[in-house]
């Protein structure tokens, strides 16, 4: 085995690299992009105040009406799609028609900036995990391929072909077959490396195996969401490059998460999203299930479920909508950043919970994340613990464990499994992951400062 950082992945272990000068560059040009853009429409804006006015207040009125719409059923949520509709529209007029060559330079700057973000802000700034070191090819490797992951994404990209192609044994599951069983057998029968292609709860039940014997495992993103591989740094929309892992590759130790005695590697929902999960044609129609079932989960005459446990002042903590326990904090500034983390090596959870109690909470909710400042909800809360207890006084909770329905019995204990985990990654795989980049437009003016000044766009 030989240690070191391959080109390519990122500063030196532990610390951030200089932006070049292009990247500084890039950054200057996008802040002022961003500026000339916000003065032509603050300008466009004040040289018809009540179009100005009119502007705030449509806007107001969509956000409220669009909570309307989703904790309401029948002709109120018809209704308020409409208005909704109709609000969005009436800005768009009221800015471009006024002055349609200004609305133009707005869009074309706004596009501007965000491709000199891109380039300023690039992920090969990110430290790169101090234990990263090169591995040799693996002598005997195997990869599980879940057929029915993802809609049958391994097999669209030919991935038992590739495998073979690459020296690497697939075993392909059939309906009914315990992956975790044929895991333990690849192992026995001598696979010192083995991998996973599948979705992010096939990777758990692997990993787990993996994790027992101190065998190195490798991420395939043969699956919907793909949220581990994302977080690990890999190219989700190229499933055949991630079996580059099992040639000349880098490994590195990451940590997992325990519920009970099941393994998980990115997240445990409770409340609202583990209840949409649980219901029938979630997998098949998510967003309109969503829908379906807002009204009772969020409306005025929803019943919460009762979670009981310590926040991080180690008192009781007060009801809550939404809760999120994961492997690793998420960052969860801006609505458009949830879902990603930037370490997997923290060696503790990361705990978010949500609670709306009005429509006007969710106009403020929804503001705040959409301007990047999620944290700054009053009904937000976010911490980290190496351990957490909840109960209920349900004998059993809904879980949505890395996408999986469940029914848990109480309490549910979580703990941080630290490092517990060697995966490899190929030498081309970033050693940054989208975590890295910014949650909202308030931390990407914040990222381009940094670079600006010859900082790492991290803080």
């Amino acid at each position: 085995m030989t240690t070191g950082v391959p080109q390519g992945l990122g500063a030196a272990p532990g610390r951030s690299s200089s932006p070049s000068t292009t990247r500084r560059l890039a950054a200057a040009g996008a802040l002022l992009a961003v500026a000339a853009a916000v003065v032509l429409a603050v300008i466009g804006l004040l040289s018809d105040p009540l179009r100005l006015v009119a502007t705030v207040v449509l806007i107001g009125i969509a956000v409220a009406v669009g909570w309307a719409a989703l904790v309401h059923r029948g002709v109120v949520r018809v209704v308020a799609i409409v208005v909704a509709v109709l609000c969005i529209v009436g800005v768009v007029l009221l800015f471009g028609f006024g002055d349609p060559l200004r609305a133009v330079s707005v869009f074309v700057l706004v596009g501007l900036a965000l491709a000199a973000t891109r380039v300023a802000m690039g992920n090969d700034l990110a430290p790169v995990p101090a234990d990263l070191h090169r591995v040799a090819p693996a002598r005997h490797g195997v990869l599980l391929i879940n057929p029915r992951s993802g809609d049958g994404k391994a097999e669209r990209c030919g991935l038992e072909r590739h495998a073979t192609t690459c020296g690497v044994r697939p075993v392909v599951l059939t309906l009914g077959e315990d992956v975790q069983e044929l895991a333990e057998r690849a192992i026995a029968d001598g696979a010192d490396v083995i991998g996973m292609a599948g979705g992010d709860g096939s990777q758990a039940l692997v990993a787990d195996v993996a994790r027992r014997h101190d065998v190195p495992f490798v991420v395939v993103p043969a699956g919907t969401r793909n949220h581990f591989a994302l977080d690990l740094g890999l190219d989700r929309d190229d499933v055949p490059g991630a079996l580059a892992a099992f040639g000349p590759a880098v490994e590195r130790r990451v940590d997992v998460a325990e519920i009970g005695d099941r393994l998980f590697v990115n997240n445990a929902s409770l409340g609202v999203y583990a209840s949409i999960v649980q219901s029938a044609g979630y997998r098949e129609a998510k967003v309109a299930t969503a829908a379906r079932l807002a009204p009772d989960l969020l409306g005025a005459r929803r019943r919460r479920v009762g979670l009981r446990f310590r926040g991080a002042d180690g008192k009781q903590a007060a009801p809550v909508d939404v809760m999120l326990v994961s492997n690793g904090a998420y960052r969860m500034e801006g609505l458009t950043g949830a879902g990603t983390r930037p370490r997997l090596d923290s060696g503790e959870l990361g705990v978010v919970t949500v609670g709306v109690e009005s429509a006007v909470d969710a106009t403020r909710m929804l503001a705040a994340g959409a301007s990047g400042l999620l944290h700054r909800f009053h009904g937000y809360r976010q911490w980290s613990t190496p351990e957490l207890v909840v109960d209920s006084d349900e004998p059993e909770l809904e879980v949505g464990v890395d996408g999986e329905a469940l029914r848990l019995p109480v309490p549910l204990r979580f703990r941080a499994l630290p490092g517990a985990l060697r995966v490899r990654l190929p030498t081309t795989a970033t050693a940054a992951p989208a975590a890295l980049g910014p949650a909202g437009p308030a931390e990407a003016v914040a990222g381009l400062v940094r670079v600006l000044g010859g900082r790492s766009p991290r803080r």
